[in-house]
């Protein structure tokens, strides 16, 4: 006796509910649609230009712990990218682990023979991007890779030349850690401002987002090997007149245990480093 067959259910139309002849795709273009052009630029959606991609800097010291997954969460990104990967002479098994990977196609590692600062791994980091644009990544996990689409959405399109990431803007969860180290953070922000006439809430952040035009301009003027690097690239910024956009990120923050470097000493040479870019280039 002949079986019946189930007529095949229709696919549904993820918005209205009703059926459709063929499964829609959920692409940028579609979610627009269905969304909205306004609620979809709010939630981050749009459409990257042709053969865009972006390059994201990672300078390590020291961070042999977290290096395997932070390469993994920045691949877990689904945008085209250059991951370049700069040791700056560590000593913990850091460069071990980085030439384990050194056959993967997708990363390019670069070396310094001896420990010489944030500033200088940057430096290095930004003369190899060709990306459209160039995103700055700790290594530590402290900042979630998850968050490079909506950092680079002003840039793409079109409003702004440099984006900050604000870890004093809400959004999302924030580790509740040091009061003092907070506090001094606000007071190099806000003096900060005062010389170079803008509003940012965190000049002190990892995320600094750029067109690589922007950064590859200003790469070869930069002096300051150590954190400083975040104060001078600011000022830089500003004295070019650079369109400056600010985000709200989620933080993660560590302990000094858990290998947090930042210090007292640091914080007085970015006291310094204000007044003396703000005199001079």
């Amino acid at each position: 006796m002949p079986q019946r067959s189930n007529p095949p259910k229709p696919t549904l139309c993820p918005v209205c509910g009703s059926g459709v002849d063929k499964p829609i795709q959920p692409t940028p273009e579609n979610l627009q649609r269905w969304l909205g052009p306004a609620l979809a630029r709010r939630l981050g959606i749009y459409t990257l230009p042709p053969d865009f991609h972006i390059s994201v800097v990672v300078p390590v010291y020291n961070e042999a712990r977290t290096l395997r997954e932070i390469v993994r969460r920045i691949r877990a990104v689904e945008l085209p990218k250059q991951i370049i990967l700069v040791d700056d002479g560590s000593t913990d098994g850091s460069r071990e682990v980085l030439a384990e990977m050194e056959a993967d196609a997708d990363l390019l590692i670069l070396y310094h023979d001896r420990n010489r600062g944030k500033g200088a791994a940057l430096r290095t980091g930004f003369a190899h991007a060709t990306g459209d644009v160039v995103i700055v990544q700790d290594a530590d996990l402290e900042y979630d890779p998850a968050q490079y689409p909506l950092l680079i959405q002003p840039i793409v399109e079109g409003v702004a030349d440099v984006v900050y990431g604000s870890r004093f803007v809400s959004e999302g969860p924030h580790r509740v850690l040091y009061f003092w180290h907070a506090v001094a953070n606000r007071l190099l922000t806000t003096v900060s401002n005062m010389f170079t006439d803008l509003n940012l809430t965190d000049v002190e952040t990892c995320y600094k987002v750029f067109r690589r035009e922007v950064i590859q301009a200003i790469a070869p003027t930069l002096r300051e090997n150590r954190f400083g690097v975040e104060i001078e690239i600011t000022a830089k910024v500003a004295r070019r007149k650079y369109r400056v956009y600010e985000l709200g990120i989620t933080y993660f923050g560590r302990t000094y245990n858990e290998g947090k470097k930042i210090g007292f000493r640091d914080a007085v040479r970015a006291l310094w480093s204000i007044f003396r870019y703000w005199i001079a280039d």
